[in-house]
């Protein structure tokens, strides 16, 4: 039997190579489920520091194992696949995310990086700037000389949604250039946001309309942005701030700082508190003045980003891949506040894991209401972390306790301490469930076989006799980034559930057969969401005609979503499966791999059925024993047999087509530098190989395409010749990329 969990908090540099090819598979995963969370449904599930702190454990693992890069790294990728409902926009140069500092430590360290990469011009004068980072969604301008041609979100990075005519509603952004002197062709680049005030008004008119509430102005300007109706966008009175700019035929300045001062004579809005410094005290001098500054801006920022200032330089240096090397987000503390745990109610998950989650008394962190926390597991509980190492100092959570709250990242709230000397004398240990509280099957901590070691997280064994997880597998299932079923979200799915039309995922594709019962159950729910109503305002309910015709309606629109849904794409239906451990990009890895269903299921039943699964089971980039172990475990299940055939009686996945393109003559190779280089630093290599769409790897092996040797080159050219792998010199090299850098 395969290990279904990886060593995730073991030190990297104590890793296997079969330990690290499955961590960074849960890591791709992880990371792009809180890429969708964040940047697309703008709703995080996890923290600003604990997606840094995977990102910074994928980067780790990488370069420790560089033969491991997967293709669908997270190190290549920024944000998320944009939502449907909206034209795609490719951006010509790619929106980038920003490394992060914590400390002043990092910050010296981001300047000293900078300070080395240039070792060889002595007498280089280097600045910088430094400008609050705008906590909203970023948003890419095109101008077509000096007029406003399209608007885009961020997206993936890649490519964004069309959002031209909501961009069009906010004051700040011109329809058309002021002054002169702009490009013939610019993309200017900034963020939206909502300010205090008009975050304060809209939950005020909402509430007064009985409308819904709103939990923070970044996640509420996001959505209004992405109103398909442009005059909910108007009358929401969103803000722009311009920062930066993607493609341009010139650049708007010689300098970061004097390009910025540009856009505020071309009619945008600029942030008044950037600055030019020399030094990283004075760069530090600004962090503390905008911080100060912070609580009385009117407006959400979440810290400080310092750029270089000279564009040349920026150039020079270059980009790892998804971040610029020039520039760093200094990001501000968590805020904190107190409060007591009321009590701890356990949630069932989709894979049966038993979720605990403390209500407390209410409490206000950083302009947010704050009620629900995750605790995550019954050993978080503890206060250990999952190698049984103290967290909190050990100390464990009890209801009744007084807790110290933070919102990190100014998002999701966590519990960092307990008060023990304000901890009520009768408030005892909490008692975590060894059973289902929802099917009362046994719930168990699974063993890895590896290690002997449990996992952190408890499951419940009942699988399919568990209402909990059927409700939460066919939410997934019809979930954005899975099936995409329109109309039927969570409430919908309660509601079939409970009633008895839904219970698999081929019954959502014959819910038109029970029309008549469906139509029924819509509207007894309303009759009672009525009574609710009526009962909370005293006021007698009227024309139920018409909320009859309206159920009819919405019945209608479900069926057509449900029907446009039959042909799904290959990876969204693998991912809609809810297979454990299969994310949407490693969804995408097993589409690309077997091309069609079919293939797909006949490897993996194939697996399931051998000895050794990898005698079976391809070897795929990016996929390791975790995933593997899962697809064992879906495909050596009878019962996923017959519910899955069930399915493919009524949906026909396309097969997976792979479109490949190239921008530069060395995109998408391998490419290992060895020796000395004469003609510029090696990091300058690495980073103008990068920019022109290679991976750059530190060792050589089969997977390499192109060996770049100087004087003194060793192992690595030696290795290079018996494997038949092109070597070039690094005159052949800059030949090669002539014209294109």
């Amino acid at each position: 039997m395969v290990a279904n969990k990886p060593e995730t908090d073991k030190p990297v540099d104590a890793l296997t190579q079969d330990e690290a090819e499955s961590e960074l598979a849960r890591l791709a995963e992880a990371i792009a489920a809180a890429d969708i969370a964040y940047h697309q449904n703008d709703a995080p599930e996890i923290t600003d520091a604990e997606y840094d702190a995977l990102r910074i454990r994928n980067a780790e693992i990488e370069m420790r194992f560089p033969d491991l890069v997967r293709a669908d790294s997270p190190t290549g990728s920024v944000g998320a696949p944009p939502a449907e409902g909206f034209a795609k926009v490719r951006h010509a140069v790619p929106m980038l995310s920003l490394a992060k500092a914590y400390t002043d430590q990092d910050v010296v360290d981001f300047i000293e990086r900078g300070r080395r990469f240039f070792e060889r011009d002595k007498d280089l004068d280097i600045a910088f700037t430094a400008e609050p980072k705008i906590d909203g969604l970023s948003a890419s301008l095109r101008y077509e000389n000096g007029v406003f041609v399209q608007g885009a979100t961020r997206g993936n990075g890649t490519v964004g949604e069309d959002i031209t005519a909501n961009l069009k509603t906010i004051a700040d952004i011109p329809h058309r250039l002021k002054g002169s002197g702009w490009p013939e062709v610019i993309e200017i680049r900034g963020e939206v946001y909502m300010t205090y005030a008009e975050f304060e008004a809209l939950k005020a008119r909402s509430a007064a309309t009985g409308g819904q509430d709103y939990v923070n102005p970044r996640n509420t300007a996001a959505g209004s942005l992405r109103q398909k109706d442009p005059a909910v966008t108007a009358s929401r009175n969103l803000k722009f701030f311009a920062y930066a700019w993607g493609y341009t035929t010139a650049d708007p300045a010689p300098t970061q700082f004097e390009s910025v001062r540009k856009f505020a004579e071309w009619g945008f809005e600029i942030t008044p508190l950037m600055v030019r410094a020399k030094s990283v005290e004075e760069l530090i001098a600004q962090y503390h003045v905008i911080e100060e500054k912070r609580s009385s801006l009117g407006y959400d920022i979440d810290g400080v980003v310092y750029k270089v200032d000279q564009l040349e330089l920026q150039r020079r240096w270059g980009f790892v891949t998804g971040e610029p090397r020039w520039a760093i987000a200094h990001k501000f503390p968590a805020e904190r506040a107190t409060t007591t745990v009321r009590k701890i109610d356990i949630q069932v998950g989709r894979t049966g894991t038993l979720a605990p989650v403390a209500r407390l008394a209410p409490v206000t962190v950083g302009g947010v209401v704050v009620e629900n926390v995750t605790l995550h597991n019954e050993d978080y509980i503890k206060g250990l972390d999952s190698n049984g190492l103290p967290i909190r100092e050990g100390r464990d959570i009890r209801i009744g306790d007084t807790v110290v709250i933070q919102r990190a990242g100014d998002v999701i709230p966590q519990i960092v301490d307990v008060a023990i000397d304000k901890r009520p004398a009768d408030a005892g240990p909490y008692d975590f469930p060894h059973t289902c509280p929802v099917c009362g099957s046994p719930a168990t901590r699974e063993v890895n076989e590896n290690t002997g070691k449990e996992d952190s997280r408890r499951r419940c064994t009942g699988e399919l006799i568990c209402p909990a997880q059927a409700v939460e597998r066919l939410r997934h299932f019809v979930s954005r980034g899975a099936m995409d079923i329109e109309g039927l979200g969570a409430e919908n799915i309660d509601l079939f559930f409970q009633a008895g039309l839904i219970e698999t995922a081929a019954d959502i594709f014959r819910l038109k057969d029970r029309r008549a019962a469906a139509q029924r159950a819509l509207a007894e729910r309303r009759e009672e969401q009525a009574r609710q109503r009526e009962a909370a305002s005293g006021k007698e309910r009227k024309n139920a005609r018409g909320a009859d015709q309206r159920n009819f309606e919405g019945l209608e629109k479900l069926f057509a979503a449900i029907d446009a849904r039959r042909e799904p794409e290959l990876d969204r239906f693998i991912f809609a499966l809810g297979i454990r451990h299969v994310g949407d990009t490693t969804a995408a890895l097993l589409a690309r791999t077997f091309s069609t269903i079919e293939e797909f299921i006949r490897v993996g039943k194939e697996t399931a059925a051998a000895e050794d699964p990898h005698t079976v089971f391809p070897s795929i980039n990016g996929i390791g024993d975790t995933v593997i172990g899962a697809l064992v475990d879906f495909f050596g299940n009878e019962r996923n047999d017959k519910v899955l055939a069930d399915l493919l009686e009524h949906v026909h996945p396309k097969p997976y087509v792979v479109t490949i393109s190239a921008d530069s003559a060395v995109a998408g190779k391998t490419i290992v530098f060895t020796g000395s280089l004469e003609k510029m630093t090696r990091s300058e290599a690495k980073a103008m190989a990068e920019r022109l769409g290679a991976k750059v790897a530190g060792s050589v092996s089969a997977k390499t395409d192109l060996v770049v040797a100087g004087p003194g080159a060793g192992s690595k050219l030696k290795t290079a010749t018996e494997l038949g792998i092109e070597v070039v010199d690094e005159d052949a090299w800059l030949e090669r990329v002539r014209g294109a850098v």
